[in-house]
């Protein structure tokens, strides 16, 4: 049931039928999709969607580490959500917090060997998920228009959707 505005207000164009079940079911994903992802990781491993992505985006820095900052920007989380978060991994031995050596005042996330083994051994876990709960609904869907969508409404995605390169 669309709302009416009140008088004095802008009025509001609602969605239309193809555009509302787009939204809804994005909207239904958004909340699904991280949790069906979080069971499957933190019930074989013990880690959270959040905690592998800070191992990822270790594993793929140079150094395999990141200035909490960058790392918080990734992430699209305040400063003091990374910090509990590292913290966590680093009670676990996973990442370790080092001062930035190029002005002292910083600090880097380091990931540990630990962290790395960790994340090696829940990948195949992550990546099955990944395909039965999102990958496998996507048939016949353009997964390079997609990628770029969702890039575009997510922020700060690679403009072509990729993971940043590897490096040793």
């Amino acid at each position: 049931m669309p709302l009416t505005p009140k008088k004095g207000v802008e009025e509001v164009v609602p969605l239309q039928g193809e555009e509302e079940r787009a939204w809804r079911a994005l909207a239904r994903a958004l909340v699904v999709v991280p949790r069906v992802l979080e069971a499957d990781l933190h019930g074989a491993f013990g880690v959270t969607t959040t905690e592998y992505f800070v191992l990822v985006n270790l594993s793929e820095a140079p150094e395999r580490q990141l200035r909490m900052h960058e790392l918080a920007h990734r992430g699209a989380m305040s400063l003091s959500a990374i910090s509990r978060v590292v913290d966590a991994l680093a009670r676990r031995g996973l990442v370790e917090r080092a001062r930035c050596p190029s002005d002292g005042r910083g600090f880097l996330a380091v990931l540990t060997p630990d962290g790395l083994a960790l994340l090696e051994a829940a990948y195949p876990t992550h990546l099955r998920s990944v395909r039965e709960h999102v990958i496998r609904h996507l048939q016949g869907v353009d997964l390079e228009q997609f990628a770029r969508a969702v890039g575009s409404f997510a922020g700060g995605a690679e403009p072509d959707g990729s993971p940043p390169e590897r490096r040793p």
